[in-house]
């Protein structure tokens, strides 16, 4: 009996180097390795075609890139509504800015206007006060003026009086002087 091998082994006479050739070799050709491998890919991948997983793959990387537009959409819309929010806020802020800035420039213009009328009054009652001194002064001076006078007048006409009257008629003369001297004194005082 032949053995099965023996055709395989009798293509021998192909050359085995540095050309294209056909191995006959069972054992270096390792076939039923290959079909254990070919049988559990065939038997495992029943109903499932390659093109079939290569769509699944596909759906799911655009089912993800899908969520992902969605996640950065909904950031986006978040983040555009609290910029609008940080805007509101910043417009509110540069109204009352504006109002404490108004505000405050009443308020210094205010003061400046009572500062001007405080001094005004205070200059106004220096004034009255400057003519109230110089108005006493004056009455001062014509007081002592007027007694100066009085007693000039007074001394000249008791001196004409000493000279031509007698004793008698000068103590007289004297006394009523000096109750007149006594009664203006009265009325200045």
């Amino acid at each position: 009996m032949k053995n099965v091998t023996d055709p395989f082994l009798s293509l021998d006479f192909l050359p085995s180097a540095g050309s294209f050739g056909l191995n006959t070799d069972i054992l270096a050709t390792n076939p039923i390795n290959l079909s254990v491998v070919l049988g559990v890919l065939i038997f495992f991948g029943k109903g499932v075609c390659a093109s079939c997983l290569l769509s699944d793959l596909l759906d799911n990387r655009k089912q993800r890139i899908l969520k992902t537009i969605r996640n950065s959409e909904e950031l986006r819309g978040g983040a555009l509504e609290q910029l609008e929010k940080a805007r509101d806020r910043l417009r509110k802020i540069e109204i009352e800015a504006d109002q404490f800035r108004v505000n405050g420039y009443s308020e210094i213009e205010r003061e400046k206007l009572n500062l001007i009328n405080s001094t005004y009054k205070t200059l106004e009652q220096l004034e009255n006060y400057k003519n109230e001194t110089i108005h006493f002064e004056q009455q001062r001076a014509i007081n002592q003026v007027r007694q100066r006078v009085f007693q000039q007048a007074l001394q000249g006409a008791l001196g004409t009086l000493n000279s031509c009257l007698n004793n008698e008629l000068h103590l007289r003369t004297i006394s009523t002087n000096i109750g007149m001297f006594g009664t203006m004194k009265e009325i200045t005082g």
